[in-house]
Parts: C-alpha cells; structure tokens; sequence
C-alpha cells in the first residue's frame, strides 16, 4: 500500500510542474521556459509526468464538448508551436501518445529509439516497408506515402503507429494549403536516424527513467513502467537496480524521487 510522500515533495512537485495556478504559464516563450526546466512535457495530464495543458490553469475552449474542446481556451496551438522549435522533438514514445522532448532527453532516448529502428528494419511486413521506402525517399510528407506505396489512410496508419510508439518513426506535424482555400494540417514522417542521424555517445532506459522521475519531481512508482512504450520495460528489476545504485530513492512506500 502507498503512504504519502514528504509534504515538502509535494509542495516542490506542484511549484516544478506549474500545478498551482499562481505559476500559471501565460505565453508560448513561459511555456518553452518550462520544457527546457523539465526536459519533458505530455499534452495533456495523464500521469505524474509534468503537462503543458495542465501548466496553462485555462477553462476548456468549449466546455462539455470532450476531446479537443476540452483543451485550453487560447493555449491550445502551444505544444504544435513549441514542437516546431530547434532542440524540441515531438515523440510518441508515451503509449503512443505525444511527449515534448529537449535535445538532451532525446539523446538519452536515442540507442533505445536505434534498436527499435533496428528490429523493425529486420522484420517483414508493413511497417519494414514503411522503413525502407523512408530510407530511399527521405522524409516524406502522408500523402506523397500513401501515393507511393499505394495506401489509403487506413493502412498506412496500421504501418506507421507501432513504429511511432517506439520512436523508430517520428511524425512532425505541418500546414499545407487547402485544396480550395485554407490549409490543413498533416504530418511528415521520418525514420529516428534521419531524425538523429549522429547517434548519441550515451543513454539508456535507466537514464530515461532518471530524466522523467526528475521531470515529475515524485512519481508513484507503479506508474513507470507504463511511461514509455519500447520494447525494453521499465520493469521492477529496473527501479530496483536504480535505488540500489543510489539514482532514485522511496520518499515513501510506493513512491520514487531523485536522490
């Protein structure tokens, strides 16, 4: 059973992640401010990892609505601006959902993200196909990819998704005109060495779970192995191993903080 943590982790926890709403993020520069501080922000609140849209104390742009409605009233296009920025990567290493990411965090995830590339190059199938169309045609925009590989949306988003959750592909999100008048939005896809084509001298899922126990400032420690979605899990053994090594600590029972 958990016990609560020190109040003091508390108190540090909602300043770090802007929970209190008097540390309210109130421009998209604040808000790049705050992902520099973290290293890693979701979209929305869905674990102790720290949350832009949380960060903002906004009412919901449509209250009642649900889905997209629910997000900030006029904060909504800050993860899209800020994923647009040098040194931010736009991952859906988070269970398939996306994770803002600086430079320095995404070196750490950078060997897990290469042999997940790794495995998918070797297998068969769709997304080996996707793979290898990436490394021929460079990054290349969904509709140029279901042109050329003969897809509809439906097929090349069976391809594409197992590969984004374990960052072998990474989708970066552009405008492109209307057909008429307007723009839409789409997305351009790229293999993760295309992305980083230098690989990192260092990193590991231990480093990556340092980063986002750091990141939350306290954590429920059952909640980390559902954090990031590779094929290598963050796993008992693992927290375990980085308590021993004096990386992480238990404030309390079922809890995990920085030393």
């Amino acid at each position: 059973m958990e016990t609560a943590p020190p109040a003091e982790l508390h108190a540090l926890r909602a300043s770090a992640c802007r929970l209190d709403p008097a540390r309210a993020l109130r421009s998209v520069d604040d808000a790049a401010d705050f992902l520099a501080d973290r290293g890693m922000l979701t979209r929305t609140a869905d674990c102790a990892l720290p949350s832009l849209f949380e960060a903002c104390h906004q009412p919901p742009y449509r209250a009642g609505r649900g889905g997209f409605a629910d997000w900030p009233e006029t904060a909504y296009p800050w993860f899209w601006e800020l994923a647009h920025r040098d040194g931010v990567y736009e991952l859906a290493i988070h269970g398939g959902k996306k994770l803002l990411v600086t430079e320095a965090v995404a070196r750490l995830a950078d060997p897990l993200c290469r042999a997940e590339l790794a495995r998918a190059d070797a297998g068969t199938g769709d997304p080996a196909r996707l793979l290898r169309h990436l490394a021929t045609a460079g990054p290349s925009a969904v509709a140029d990819l279901k042109v050329e590989l003969e897809w509809d949306a439906a097929g090349l988003r069976r391809a594409r998704r197992p590969l984004e959750r374990t960052g072998a592909v990474v989708s970066h999100g552009v405008t492109l005109p209307g057909v008429e008048s307007g723009h839409v939005h789409s997305s351009v896809l790229a293999r993760w060495d295309q992305v980083m084509p230098e690989p990192s001298p260092a990193g590991s899922l231990c480093d990556l779970v340092v980063a986002a126990v750091r990141a939350a400032v306290v954590a429920p420690e059952a909640e980390v192995g559902s954090w990031f979605s590779f094929t290598e899990r963050a796993d008992a053994a693992l927290v375990d191993g980085l308590v021993a090594a004096g990386r992480l600590r238990r404030p309390a029972h079922g809890w995990l903080a920085l030393r």
